[in-house]
C-alpha cells in the first residue's frame, strides 16, 4: 500500500501503472466517490498517449484511441440501478477487450471478465489516499505499485 497526498501524485501513479500495462489487461478500480479513480485513469491514459479522459459515469463506457486503445468504463450505474435490463453483459466488452486495455471504475462486478486482472483499491481518509493493488493471475506476479 502507498499513500497519495495530492492529485498530482495520483496522476503520476496512474502514469506509472499505465507504463506497465499491455494489450488485453483488465484493471478494476474501487473506492468511494471522489477517491481519485478517474484521475488515476487519466494518468494511465497519459502513459498510453491519451488525453481528455473524463468520467464515463453517464455514458457507462468510453473508448479512447492512443498507442494502445483504452476502454474506460464506470460500472456505478450498473451496480446501483433499479433497472434489471442494465447489465455488464450488455456492453459487449469481450469483443474489444482483447485488443485494448480496459479500466473499470466500481469494478467489483467486472471481476468475472477475466481470471487475470489488477484490482486497485483507493481508500480516502481526509486528504490522504491509501492505494493498494492486488494482481490476480500469473500476468500480475511481478507487478508492484
Amino acid at each position: 500500500m502507498i499513500e497519495i497526498a495530492s492529485p498530482d501524485e495520483m496522476y503520476e501513479l496512474g502514469k506509472s501503472i499505465g507504463a506497465q500495462l499491455r494489450i488485453g489487461d483488465l484493471v478494476l478500480l474501487n473506492g468511494p466517490l471522489g477517491a481519485g479513480k478517474t484521475l488515476l485513469t487519466q494518468g494511465i491514459g497519459a502513459a498510453l498517449g491519451i488525453e481528455g479522459i473524463t468520467s464515463p459515469t453517464f455514458v457507462i463506457s468510453r473508448v479512447h484511441r492512443g498507442t494502445i486503445t483504452l476502454i474506460h468504463m464506470d460500472a456505478y450505474r450498473l451496480l446501483d440501478s433499479e433497472n434489471p435490463s442494465l447489465s455488464l453483459d450488455d456492453l459487449d466488452l469481450d469483443t474489444e477487450r482483447e485488443s485494448a486495455i480496459t479500466v473499470v471504475e466500481w469494478g467489483g462486478a467486472a471481476a468475472r471478465l477475466s481470471e487475470e486482472r489488477l484490482e486497485i483499491t483507493i481508500d480516502r481518509e481526509l486528504e490522504v489516499r491509501k492505494v493498494s493493488a492486488v494482481g490476480i493471475g500469473a500476468r500480475w506476479k511481478e507487478f508492484s505499485l
